[in-house]
């Protein structure tokens, strides 16, 4: 691993906002690396509110989708709610159905098989909305760069409302209104909304019109913060403060689907983590392994009985999906130490019987492992298909577009994006790729890197200190749990390699310096899976370490523990 210790902000800064706060130095220095200078960003950053959000008419079209919608509904017409298939398009489709439910029943809802019509709007989807008499689509995290299928809604009489969240092509397609804070034309204010976040924006516009506020519409924020969770979205702006209202709404009054999920989940306070951990992976399995319309209707299923049996049928999705991504996982390893390519830039593996719903999972995990930009082909029709995944700092999507003679179609993002090729075309492309890393990638990029907030002492670590830094969450891009670095520790002579495979370290420190000036601090610490690194604590060695700071709780019992990072 590479240590990278953060610049540190300004001294002048720092004791300014110190003064303002009354927070201990430290604590002003974490605030002004997010940005943080002013005594009001800071209550704004510790206290986030509804109050926080902007006007939605400020988003580009927004006045015209909301015209349009009211038409549909003043004249009883049946509107199409269509989204995505994984979390982020659940999420939305749920949200937007939910709402236009309370003002009509003429609501039909629409998720693509993700394996007969593939990500985005579908020819398939429109020729289900001409045969049902539907006459407006509104599509939810995706649709920005479906030119031809909205062509084709306009020619068979069907309007469409975009909601979006991914960057813009060069040419828009010929839509009602295109919601999309990405769009070159479009000023406002917050630009890193997930799909879900732009659909709350589309109810919020719509329920102002009818005389209620943001505040009427918290019921719907369990699934915002859900989606701004799953799709790694910076969790800064307006995405912290629908984050922050979204886990009290899940925390406190949940609806049944999310409810029915959690509800074997021991813990008092559910953050952005077990979200992310517990909740997304179960969306998602719906349409990994079956069909997304599974979650839309747990997600929308008002009845807790039902909501508990729709939970069970997605948990066992969600099981299937664990089973089937370790198995590729372990046939793709094997792949690559058999073809001996471990010493090229890339991962590129392929086998025709992998299952499509697995492949980006398993080209993270094979990242875990590896650690250079990764790909996972599996047979898709007459086609081969691809998902990309990248490590910290190299651009997939870029190296992609340097293939494009061999590749059919691709999309995406910076670190994670989706390919078609035909198969004579696989070996060329997989070379070319590796050529294209090879010479491009910034060849330290290929060691993980920790970037360190700040380094402090052993002493610093107090219940008081963690207080305020719980109230840093919630936590993620952007605003990511601070990282501590801190030298000459030691094991206090009981630390050991725990789990079933004995791949952790838990070890209890101190740090001599300090305790010769009557510091006696000593703290339990926990490193998954560095337990290859016991040899670097035994027989009193002083050592460095990179962790963040926990919670432990046992036996009734709470304490401040070390979550290790890393050791040297």
């Amino acid at each position: 691993m590479r240590w990278t210790i953060k610049p540190k902000p300004e001294s002048e800064k720092v004791d300014a906002l110190q003064k303002a706060l009354q927070v201990e130095p430290i604590v002003a220095s974490l605030l002004l690396q997010r940005g943080i200078e002013t005594y009001e960003a800071a209550k704004t950053f510790f206290r986030p509110c509804l109050k926080d959000l902007h006007d939605p008419f400020l988003m580009k079209d927004m006045d015209l989708a909301v015209s349009r919608i009211e038409t549909a509904l003043e004249t009883d017409e049946s509107i199409m709610v269509y989204g995505d298939y994984d979390v982020d398009g659940t999420t939305s489709v749920a949200l937007m159905s939910s709402y236009l439910k309370t003002r009509t029943d003429l609501v039909a809802t629409y998720i693509p098989d993700r394996y007969d019509e593939g990500y985005g709007v579908s020819f398939k989807g429109i020729d289900f909305a001409d045969d049902n008499g539907i006459s407006l689509i509104i599509a939810l995290d995706c649709g920005i760069k479906a030119i031809d299928k909205v062509a084709y809604a306009n020619e068979k009489g069907i309007d469409f409302i975009i909601c979006d969240h991914h960057r813009p092509g060069a040419e828009l397609p010929k839509a009602i209104a295109i919601l999309d804070p990405k769009r070159d034309d479009c000023n406002y204010p917050y630009k890193e909304l997930c799909g879900c976040g732009v659909g709350f924006k589309l109810i919020q516009a719509l329920a102002s019109k009818q005389g209620q506020s943001v505040a009427d519409l918290t019921e719907y924020l369990d699934l915002v913060a859900t989606a701004i969770g799953a799709d790694i979205v910076p969790i800064t702006g307006e995405n912290r403060a629908l984050a922050y209202m979204g886990l009290e709404v899940i925390n406190t009054n949940p609806r049944p689907g999310i409810q029915a999920i959690i509800s074997e989940v021991k813990k008092e306070y559910l953050t952005i983590t077990d979200v992310v951990f517990i909740v997304a992976p179960r969306i998602n399995a719906a349409g990994r392994m079956k069909h997304g319309n599974y979650a839309v209707t747990l997600l929308t299923e008002t009845n807790p009985d039902l909501a508990q049996t729709y939970a069970e049928e997605i948990e066992l999705f969600n099981s299937d999906r664990k089973e089937t991504d370790k198995r590729i996982t372990l046939e793709a390893l094997e792949q690559i130490e058999t073809n001996k390519e471990k010493e090229g830039f890339t991962s590129v593996v392929y086998h025709e019987s992998w299952h499509k719903g697995v492949i980006g999972i398993v080209a993270s995990r094979l990242i875990e492992t590896y650690y250079r930009p990764t790909l996972v082909f599996t047979k898709s029709g007459d086609r081969l298909a691809a998902s990309a995944r990248s490590i910290s700092g190299f651009d997939v999507y870029n190296a992609l577009e340097a293939c494009a003679e061999h590749i059919e179609q691709f999309g995406g993002h910076k670190y994670a994006a989706g390919l078609t090729l035909k198969s004579e075309n696989y070996e060329a492309f997989k070379q070319a790729f590796e050529d294209v890393v090879s010479q491009t990638i910034d060849k330290s990029l290929l060691t993980p890197e920790i970037k360190i907030d700040a380094q402090i002492e052993l002493r610093d670590v107090n219940p008081k200190f963690y207080r305020i830094l719980k109230q840093f969450a919630p936590f993620g891009p952007g605003n990511m749990s601070p990282i501590f670095m801190t030298d000459n520790l030691q094991d206090t002579g009981f630390g050991k390699c725990v789990g079933e495979d004995k791949s952790h370290l838990r070890i209890t420190v101190t740090a001599p310096r300090e305790q010769s000036k009557g510091h006696k601090n000593k703290l339990v610490c926990i490193g998954f899976g560095l337990g290859d690194k016991i040899d670097l604590v035994t027989d009193k060695k002083t050592f460095q370490a990179v962790y963040s700071i926990d919670e432990n709780h046992w036996n009734n019992q709470v304490s401040l523990q070390l979550k290790l990072r890393d050791i040297k």
